[in-house]
């Protein structure tokens, strides 16, 4: 699977059923010298709330359970 094909999938946590937004909004972590993603940072661009306080949570790239049509599912480390 391409990562482009990721972008438009929700994150939603199957533990909480909380959901942590859309995959294309969030920042990756990347291993320099492997190239591998070790995780991805939720909640890291949200354009309508300026004055609120932003919920970034990082997310073990191992932590993903499934990716659907339309959605990732993880659960929590």
């Amino acid at each position: 699977m391409k990562l482009s094909e990721l972008y438009s999938k929700e994150i939603i946590n199957i533990d909480t059923g909380e959901n942590m937004g859309i995959f294309g909004d969030c920042d990756l972590v990347i291993d320099e010298k492997t190239g591998s993603i070790i995780s991805f940072i939720s909640g890291s661009s949200n354009r309508f709330n300026f004055f609120k306080e932003q919920k970034k949570k990082e997310i073990s790239w191992k932590s993903i359970k499934k990716i659907g049509s339309d959605m990732i599912i993880i659960e929590n480390e």
